[in-house]
């Protein structure tokens, strides 16, 4: 039998996964909003965003189910397979945009060559793998206090000595809302295959999303008062400017590890619903190498296309699993396909993408994530009242 992660491993699996230089990067693109708002919008951002979480953690965790086998229960045996491979294809692209943005930084700090430095990550992440999820306690408790000292350091030494200036550039609140909130969009075909392994599985997805909401907030604010306090948005110059040298290449390094181990690792669990006979570390270790090989060859250096393109997928899918749990009881895991399911899916799909076109005040996510929603349940009281009345 294996053994179950108590709280406070599940506490820093979402710790480590919280402090990221692609949260610090988030938080720089919405310097244009100025520090108020900008602050204003992660946390109304994250707060929305980590209740989505909550839930999706709560539907695996109760089901001692992964992520993408918890979908089954929304779309059927084969309709989550769909989700398993756009969950798949969206890892191995956040590992490669990790790996890249962290050797970038490393690269300004020790300049050893990118290259070499995309490859030690890759390595690095390969260990992580290796050592497995249900080991990592002590790696993870010596790698996340250190990381919480440091990155206070960072974030300490950046307030205390500049001073606020405006940013350039334009960005509304709504498109500011929908970056913030796609960063814990990211996370939800992920968080259960770490709350399934849980104690506690209601109470690991509470501490998970409490935690990585916090730590992403302050990675968050982080990175927009570097970028309005310094007029710099390349993190390597960011703390280099803040003394911390060798200090934050550890920050750089490490933090990147331990956040993208998540995505290669949850890469392996969700091939593994397409192919069950697949190993998922092996997968997650090829999943690792391929995300290297695009840090090494793609231009990564913008990835908020990427965020609105996570949430337009994955907000009408938690929207329907949500519904289809909590509200109507239903489970049809049985089934091959549930093309309603799946039908509404790309409904909401379409509504979300929509929505960016006419920069809706409330943005995408929280009007698709209402309208799907409210389109479950339609569908399903319509469809439920005609059997019963042929019956």
């Amino acid at each position: 039998m294996q053994r179950q992660t108590n709280l406070t491993e599940n506490g820093l699996i979402w710790c480590g996964a919280g402090i990221s230089i692609a949260e610090i990067l988030t938080g720089t693109y919405l310097a244009p909003l100025g520090l108020w708002k900008g602050l204003a919008v992660i946390i109304v951002g994250h707060i929305i965003g980590c209740l989505l979480l909550f839930l999706s953690g709560v539907i695996g965790g109760q089901r001692r189910l992964s992520a993408m086998n918890a979908a089954k229960i929304s779309f059927g045996q084969q309709g989550s397979k769909f989700f398993a491979l756009l969950n798949v294809l969206q890892l191995v692209g956040w590992t490669g945009i990790m790996i890249y943005d962290g050797a970038v930084a490393a690269n300004g700090i020790w300049h050893f060559g990118q290259a070499i430095w995309a490859v030690v990550i890759g390595i690095l992440i390969v260990v992580w793998l290796l050592v497995g999820i249900r080991h990592l306690r002590y790696f993870n408790i010596v790698t996340i206090s250190i990381l919480i000292i440091l990155t206070a350091i960072l974030c300490g030494v950046i307030f205390a000595h500049h001073q606020v200036s405006p940013a350039s550039g334009h960005l509304t609140w709504a498109q500011g809302m929908e970056l913030v909130i796609a960063m814990p969009l990211s996370w939800l075909p992920l968080i259960s295959d770490y709350t399934s392994a849980a104690q506690r599985p209601v109470a690991a997805s509470g501490v998970g999303a409490v935690v990585y909401g916090l730590t992403s907030c302050w990675m968050a604010f982080i990175g927009l008062g570097a970028a309005l306090l310094t007029n710099d948005i390349n993190i390597a110059t960011i703390i280099l400017r803040a003394g911390l040298g060798s200090a934050g290449l550890i920050i750089v390094v490490f933090s990147t590890v331990t956040t993208t181990f998540m995505d290669a690792y949850s890469a392996g669990v969700s091939a593994e619903t397409i192919v069950p006979h697949w190993s998922g570390t092996a997968t997650a270790i090829v999943a690792t190498v391929l995300g290297t090989i695009g840090a090494l060859t793609l231009p990564m250096d913008n990835f908020s296309n990427f965020l609105y393109l996570i949430g337009s997928v994955f907000a009408p899918m938690i929207a329907i699993q949500i519904t289809d749990y909590f509200i109507l009881h239903v489970d049809r895991h049985q089934q091959s396909y549930s093309w309603r399911n799946l039908i509404i899916w790309l409904v909401g799909f379409a509504l979300y993408r929509w929505l960016m076109t006419i920069s809706w005040p409330l943005g995408s996510t929280i009007p698709t994530i209402v309208a799907v929603i409210l389109l479950t349940w339609l569908v399903a009281w319509f469809t439920d009242r005609k059997t019963l009345k042929r019956a």
